[in-house]
């Protein structure tokens, strides 16, 4: 028989005249034996190692009369003592380590001790070595007052125990931030900024590789710790931080469940999600009920344990009374709004049904399929208007070499063309995309075309290129998306009213 108690490997082998149990642990222990007597027939011991023994197993030996059979009912009795051993050993095999843990942390950083013992780690005991524990071949284990550990917990740390999620954690976008470290976004950081801000900005969100240094207590160089990034690249190959969402080391499905929490990363110039929820019609019903959320409750299903707001957890990740939680952040949404023209992802009407469904516990069917028909026209309005054309200019300077700077980002233009979709494009995209108006206009489509019409193309046409004027010349004097440029202010006027002008935009509605 074989089974399995925590991480901890229990091998039963029942012969005549004893039953012998071997419970292994890689850890170290204090020395505890247990002796007991069933009957005249059955008895048997309990014996751990000697302190500074880690790797010889707990055993547990029954002993029976070789004179007699063993009754089912001492069997039973027997098996209640392997269960016993079992549930009595991360007791006594951890108690030195964990009392030291305790003791130690509780009187020199006692508002973490704090975070853990109320947690629900530590409710249900699951101590610091449970998590912490390394082996010692780890690139980043240490030893640490007789045990072996490693300061960083990784995903597949905590996928021993939650392995589900950590597999869609793996499998997500979040996981892969971290690969920003190859973009553009990462080379302005360093050449615009410095090494101190790459490392305080960029990869405290999307995640650094974490570098081993010998010299550190931890082994971990402050270049690259303390680091919570969620793409973080961990020294055992593994990719993201559980705790950038569930904070340590509270650990709080409650937190995560929180806006607040999503925050940290998704707000600001160039991904305002934050900002954006907060205009909302979700975002005002949910700061004006959240103590009505349930937001600590176990399954937290929406439509049964909540219903008068969704948080970004709701829509993204969360359970509904179809869908399973989670963790993989990309399997609800159709539209990639990060590049410089929007697409659909793959497999996207599958990813927006699992949307939909969501949105269809508060909102009726008409409301949903309405939202997507507007927010659908505005990233094609986007793309065909701006983005396409604004990457066909720069793409022309860049080919026809006419820039005075070789370096990326050491001309103007450059930082013109960024800028609209790299942050107003995407803000006129997100904003839509979450219903938050302001950020679609104002802060979104508005400065996307002040920056196109006034400021990038006139800098493209600074340099002069025959080819490049023509392209733009033509677009202006034929595109019907442009010709307002050229026209006057009472005829422009009088086709809106008479809805003529809208017509030059039916075609991005109901596209595909």
């Amino acid at each position: 028989m074989f089974f399995w108690y925590r991480h901890r490997f229990l091998h039963t082998i029942l012969s005549k005249p004893h039953l012998i149990v071997r419970l292994h642990a890689n850890h170290r222990y204090t020395s505890h034996q247990l002796t007991f007597v069933l009957s005249d027939t059955v008895s048997g011991t309990i014996v751990s190692p000697a302190a500074n023994d880690s790797l010889t197993p707990l055993a547990l030996v029954i002993s029976h009369s070789t004179t007699g059979r063993m009754s089912m009912k001492k069997m039973i009795f027997a098996g209640a003592m392997v269960a016993c051993a079992m549930l009595l050993a991360p007791l006594s095999l951890t108690a030195g380590v964990a009392e030291d843990c305790i003791s130690c942390h509780k009187e020199n950083n006692p508002g973490l001790h704090n975070q853990w013992h109320y947690s629900k780690h530590g409710v249900n005991d699951i101590g610091c070595i449970d998590c912490h524990e390394a082996d010692k071949a780890d690139k980043d284990a240490f030893d640490h007052h007789g045990a072996s550990i490693a300061t960083l917990v990784t995903p597949k740390d905590c996928g021993k125990c939650h392995e589900a999620q950590a597999e869609q954690t793996t499998n997500s976008y979040h996981a892969h931030a971290g690969e920003i470290l190859e973009s553009n976004d990462a080379y302005l950081a360093h050449v615009a900024g410095g090494h101190p801000i790459v490392i305080t900005g960029c990869e405290s969100c999307h995640g650094g590789k974490v570098l081993i240094d010998e010299s550190q207590p931890n082994k971990l160089s402050p270049l690259s710790w303390p680091n919570s990034g969620i793409g973080r690249l961990n020294p055992d190959g593994s990719k993201g931080s559980c705790n950038a969402c569930h904070s340590r080391h509270s650990f709080s499905a409650e937190q995560a469940r929180q806006p607040e929490n999503c925050g940290k990363c998704h707000l600001g110039p160039d991904h305002p999600q934050k900002e954006i929820f907060e205009e909302s019609k979700h975002g005002i019903a949910y700061y004006s009920n959240k103590d009505k959320m349930n937001l600590d409750k176990e399954e937290w299903i929406v439509g049964k344990d909540y219903y008068e707001a969704p948080t970004c957890s709701t829509c993204h990740m969360s359970a509904t009374s179809t869908q399973q939680i989670t963790h993989d952040v990309g399997d609800r949404i159709s539209w990639t709004l990060r590049p410089p023209v929007s697409k659909f992802k793959d497999n996207w009407q599958a990813k927006r049904g699992n949307m939909k469904e969501v949105c269809l516990n508060c909102h009726q069917k008409p409301f949903v399929d309405g939202h997507y028909y507007q927010y659908d026209a505005l990233v094609h309005l986007y793309n065909d208007k701006f983005a396409k054309p604004a990457g066909k200019i720069i793409g022309m300077l860049k080919e026809k070499k006419v820039f005075k700077n070789t370096a990326a980002f050491s001309n103007e233009v450059e930082w013109l063309y960024w800028e609209l979709w790299h942050h107003e494009g995407r803000r006129a995209r997100m904003g839509t995309a979450m219903m938050g108006p302001d950020y679609a206009w104002w802060h979104g489509i508005y400065d996307v075309a002040h920056n196109f019409y006034f400021k990038f193309i006139p800098e493209a046409r600074h340099y002069n290129d025959p080819e490049v004027n023509a392209y733009i010349d033509n677009l202006l004097k034929t595109d019907p998306m442009h010709t307002w440029l050229n026209a006057d202010t009472a005829s422009l006027k009088k086709k809106i009213n008479s809805g003529e002008f809208q017509k030059i935009y039916s075609d991005l509605f109901n596209r595909q």
